[in-house]
Order: structure tokens, then sequence, then C-alpha cells
């Protein structure tokens, strides 16, 4: 029983510590990633989708919270308006299975 105790708890941790946690700032100083949203799928460094909560978030796969407070994310990121400002060329999707990297070269700004 204390060895399926400890297994349990071990995914529940393995779990929860796998979430990208997302929080978009008001000013481009205070992110870690400027991102552009662009309007085609094949533009993007990284194809989004944004999940409803942060257990369904998977690491730096493109499955990203939102959270609404800036100490719970793990990176803080800004939209800016013009595509050479950016770091990453992000696109939204409508699907988890179609999130993913398109460009591996920037996979790091998300570690």
């Amino acid at each position: 029983m204390r060895k399926l105790l400890f297994i349990a708890g071990l995914i529940i941790l393995a779990t929860s510590a796998r979430a990208q946690k997302i929080y978009s700032v008001d000013a481009a100083h205070r992110a870690d990633v400027k991102v552009y949203v662009v309007d085609a799928a094949h533009r993007a460094d990284l194809l989004v989708y944004k999940v409803d909560a942060s257990h369904r978030a998977g690491k730096n796969d493109g499955k990203c919270f939102f959270t609404k407070v800036a100490h719970r994310a793990e990176k803080k990121i800004y939209f800016v308006d013009a595509a050479h400002r950016a770091d990453v060329k992000i696109y939204f999707v409508d699907a988890a299975h179609r999130a993913g990297w398109k460009n591996n070269s920037k996979k790091h700004l998300f570690y």
C-alpha cells in the first residue's frame, strides 16, 4: 500500500510540474519573451493551444495555460505589434493535437 501511495504521489507531482503557465504583461521590459501573433500557421514558430486548466497544459509543447496572476506564471510574455520585434511568432490553433514547435531553434525561450 505504501508503495502504491508513493507512486501515485510521484505521478501527481510530475503532472503538476509539467504545466506551462503563461502570464501576459503590459510592458515589453517586464516580459521574458516577446511574441507576435501571425495570421497563418505556416508563418509561426510555435502553434499554441490555450488549455482551460493548468493541469491540462504541457511542458514547452504549445499547450499553454494563461494565468491571471503573475506570480503563478512560469513565463511572462508581451504581445508586440510587429513581427520584427518578436522573439517568437505564434499562431493559436483550435485543437490540442495541432500544438507544437515548428521552429525548434526558439524552443529554449520557453524553458
